[in-house]
Formats: structure tokens, C-alpha cells, sequence
């Protein structure tokens, strides 16, 4: 218990340390007294110098971004795991992540002739149509709305929806002007460039509103990792359970993706690192994600910015270059806890 108790408070203070690095190191490196004029700058107005303007307008939106989408794609890893029982399950397996570009895509491409136009809900509203529709067709081909659905089908079906919106994004990318062709591919690498306090706002209300939702499903969660049949007998209802958990991961996913494109590995590995450190609960998992992924996605960002100063690296490069070496670690010493 006591050491339950000491890993959120470890993984919060490393989480602060990561952001104050995070806010001072960058493409320019700022003091702390023009961060500090920068916070004065957005509670109480008034003319500060530029530094201070790059802080308040850019950096700082950019680092509670990065805090707020790693913490949604590891509340999404944390619940496909739990619900396939599955530790090779991210968020993105199932299409979702695939979808939502394709449907950010569309937007970039075709969005001026669909005449598709909901104000600032627009990109992430195509982002959660896209990830709706990919996820629809995953679980609708693979047969997993039945309670006893092959988790191999579920994979399997995965992967070739995923290729098959992946090539609708390449077309897109063939048939699109150069602007568009590049905002696409940065999309697919994996960006948090475009940050505003606008983007945050929107990630910021799914993540806190799905994580919030998702804690109300960790306890028929931890029941299902005793089985179906178990889970069952105890009261879960698995299909609906199914279904909510799914829509949840969606959203979350979703509209994350919508502002930062794929970000890969998150999901993946910090449910993971999390069971090593402290047990399989679900509730604990979700808790500690939103720290330890924020923490995972603050740092590769601030990689990302600082390796090629004063251009910056796509930060799915980074997670990827980090995470693939973990995976492996993991997988050749038989690590994958559940």
C-alpha cells in the first residue's frame, strides 16, 4: 500500500520537473523571469517583451498539449488492454488512430468541396468520424461484439483496416497540393507544432472527461481479467461493457490524434511500465497513465525540439526510436505483465 501511495507522488513530481523543462528549453531558451513575464502577460494583460509573448502564446499551450495527449492515448492503451485482456493492444490497433488521420485527411483535402463546416469543431470532428467509422468496421468484421469473439480475429482485422486507411491517406496525399500533401505527412509523423490554447481546450475537455468516464469502468474491468464467463456470473454486462469502453477509446483517441496525428507507442508501453512498478489494477493504471504518459510524451517533445535546433523532429519519430527498443526489451524478457 505504502508503495501505491509513493508512485503517484513520484511520477507527479517528475511530471512538474519534465514541464518546467519543458517550458524553459526549446528552439530558444527562455529565462525564468521572461517565463514569469509571460504568466503575468495571460492573467493580467499588459506589454512584455517577445520571449515572454513566445512563452505565453506558443511554448506554454505546447507543453500542457504534450501533458494532455500522452495522458489520453495511455487512458486509451490502459483500456483496450484491460478489455481484450491483451497486452500487445494500443490504442490505435484496432483503427481508430488510422481512421481519425484519414478522416483529418479528407478534411485537409476535400474539406472546401464537401462544404464541411462546423466553425473550430471541424478538424476534430472529422478526426472522430474517421476513428468511428475505422473502429466500427474493425469490430463489425472481426465478429468481437459477440462475447466470445477471437482476440487473433480482432488483430488480424485490425491490421488490415489499418492498411487499408493508411492507403487511403496515401491517396490523398498523391492527389493534394503541396501545403496539404505537408500538413498530412506531418500528421502521420506525429506533431505538436500547431499547439494554441484553442487545441488545448478541446483535447484538454475529452481527456478529462473520458478519463473520468473510464474510472467508472475499471472495476468491471478488473473482473473481466478473471474471464468472461466469470465476469458474467458477478453481473458484467460484456457486450455493452464493449461497446462504452470502445466509444470512450474513440473519443479519447480521436480528437487527441486530430491535433497531433499519430503518436505511436504511448499506449503501448506505459501500461506496461506501470504494471511493473505497482500491479495489474485498472484503477491504479488509469490513474498513474495520466501522469506517467504526460511524463513520456513532455520529454520525447522536448527531444524532438532540442535534436535539430532550431527545426525540430516529429515527436512520433522520438516515441518511436524510444518505444521500439523498450517493446522488444520487454518482449525478450517475457515483461509483458497482465
Amino acid at each position: 500500500m505504502k508503495k501505491l501511495t509513493l508512485i503517484p507522488v513520484m511520477l507527479s513530481m517528475i511530471l512538474l520537473i519534465s514541464i518546467f523543462l519543458s517550458m524553459r528549453f526549446g528552439a530558444i531558451n527562455l529565462t525564468w523571469e521572461e517565463i514569469q513575464e509571460g504568466f503575468t502577460q495571460l492573467f493580467s494583460g499588459g506589454e512584455v517583451g517577445l520571449n515572454a509573448r513566445i512563452f505565453a502564446e506558443l511554448r506554454l499551450p505546447r507543453v500542457l498539449l504534450c501533458v494532455i495527449t500522452g495522458a489520453s492515448l495511455a487512458v486509451g492503451g490502459v483500456l483496450m488492454q484491460a478489455l481484450f485482456r491483451n497486452p500487445i493492444v494500443e490504442p490505435g490497433l484496432v483503427g481508430t488512430s488510422s481512421g481519425a488521420a484519414f478522416g483529418a485527411s479528407l478534411y485537409f483535402v476535400l474539406g472546401s468541396v464537401l462544404s464541411f463546416n462546423a466553425g473550430e469543431w471541424t478538424l476534430p470532428i472529422a478526426a472522430c468520424l474517421g476513428g468511428i467509422i475505422a473502429t466500427y468496421l474493425v469490430f463489425v468484421l472481426s465478429g468481437s461484439f459477440r462475447s466470445r469473439a477471437s482476440i487473433v480475429g480482432l488483430l488480424l482485422t485490425g491490421i488490415a483496416i489499418n492498411a487499408l486507411f493508411l492507403s487511403g491517406i496515401g491517396f490523398l496525399s498523391y492527389i493534394a497540393r503541396d501545403p496539404q500533401a505537408r500538413s498530412i505527412t506531418f500528421w502521420n509523423l506525429g506533431t505538436i507544432s500547431g499547439a494554441n490554447w484553442h487545441s488545448v481546450f478541446i483535447v484538454g475537455v475529452s481527456t478529462i472527461a473520458c478519463a473520468l468516464l473510464g474510472l467508472r469502468y475499471t472495476k468491471s474491468l478488473n473482473a473481466l481479467m478473471m474471464g468472461e464467463d466469470e465476469a458474467q456470473l458477478i453481473g458484467v454486462n460484456i457486450k455493452r461493457l464493449k461497446l462504452e469502453v470502445l466509444t470512450i477509446n474513440v473519443i479519447i483517441v480521436s480528437v487527441a490524434t486530430a491535433f497531433t496525428g499519430v503518436i505511436s507507442f504511448v499506449g503501448l508501453i506505459v501500461p506496461h511500465i506501470l504494471r511493473m512498478m505497482g500491479g495489474s489494477d485498472n484503477r491504479y493504471l488509469l490513474l498513474n497513465g495520466v501522469l506517467l504518459g504526460g511524463i513520456v510524451v513532455t520529454l520525447a517533445d522536448l527531444i524532438a525540439r532540442m535534436s535539430l535546433r532550431p527545426a525540430e523532429l516529429p515527436i512520433g519519430i522520438v516515441t518511436s526510436v524510444v518505444g521500439v527498443p523498450v517493446f522488444i526489451f520487454l518482449l525478450r524478457k517475457g515483461k509483458f505483465y497482465f
